[in-house]
């Protein structure tokens, strides 16, 4: 298992798990971050990670991809 935030553009991932406190798992939960759902790399930029989720383009921090385990 690999942190989100190191697999790169272009890649897809399944999560695995999804760490930190229980608030921080449900509002990733809530923008469509389950395990067992596949995840892609779209782009890095300013710091930010874009990714594919659900049919979704979601922008998140590099510290919240890290608490995304694919």
């Amino acid at each position: 298992m690999i942190p989100l935030s190191v697999l790169g553009a272009g890649n897809e991932g399944i999560i695995r798990r999804i760490s930190g406190k229980p608030a921080v798992k449900k509002h990733l939960e809530n923008l469509g971050f389950i395990a067992g759902d596949s995840v892609t790399v779209i782009a890095e930029q300013n710091g930010n990670i874009i990714v594919k989720v659900k049919e979704s383009r979601i922008a998140i921090s590099k510290e919240m991809a890290m608490k995304i385990y694919v």
